[in-house]
C-alpha cells in the first residue's frame, strides 16, 4: 500500500509488524497525513515477518524495507524473538528497527535495546497522540537519518 502525498519526492519502504487491527489502521492513516510517499507493508505476526525479511512465499516480490516498526506482543513469535532474528542475520541486522509497542515495562526497555533495537517508543494513547508519535518517527528516519541502502 503507498501512502502519502504524490508531490513529496522520493518512496521510502516501512513494515509494519502489528497484531493489532486497530494500530495499523491508526498507523496507515497517520502515515496518509504527512508529506512522504511511503510504500507500507504490514504482517500480523512474527513469522510472517520474518518470512517476509527473508523473501520467502507470499513474500518472494517484497523488497526489504527501509525502516520496520516492530510491536512486542505477536503471536507465534513475539517481536523479541524477531528482533533477535534481524540482529544475528548479516543479511538484515543492518535494516533500523523502532520497537512501538504498548509496553512501558523496564525489563522490555532494556531487552530491546540489548538486542539492538535502534530505539523504544511507547504507543501513546488517543488517535492526536498517537499520529504525532508517527509523524516524528517519519520525520526523522526519512528527513534526518541517513539509511543504508538495501542489498
Amino acid at each position: 500500500m503507498t501512502v502519502g502525498n504524490a508531490n513529496a519526492g522520493s518512496t521510502a519502504r516501512i513494515l509494519l509488524v502489528e497484531d493489532d487491527p486497530d494500530d495499523v489502521e491508526l498507523t496507515r492513516r497517520a502515515l496518509m497525513e504527512h508529506k512522504l510517499i511511503l510504500n507500507l507493508d504490514v504482517v500480523g505476526d512474527g513469522e510472517d515477518a520474518m518470512r517476509y525479511l527473508h523473501r520467502q512465499p507470499p513474500y518472494a516480490d517484497k523488497l526489504l524495507p527501509d525502516l520496520i516498526l516492530l510491536d512486542l506482543n505477536l503471536p507465534r513469535l513475539d517481536g523479541r524473538e524477531v528482533l533477535a532474528q534481524i540482529r544475528a542475520d548479516e543479511h538484515l541486522r543492518s535494516l533500523p528497527v523502532v520497537v512501538l509497542t504498548t509496553s512501558t515495562d523496564d525489563e522490555d526497555v532494556l531487552k530491546a535495546y540489548n538486542l539492538n533495537a535502534n530505539c523504544f517508543i511507547t504507543k501513546p494513547v488517543g488517535l492526536k497522540n498517537f499520529s504525532e508519535v508517527v509523524h516524528k518517527i517519519e520525520d526523522f528516519w526519512f528527513s534526518v537519518v541517513r539509511l543504508p541502502k538495501a542489498p
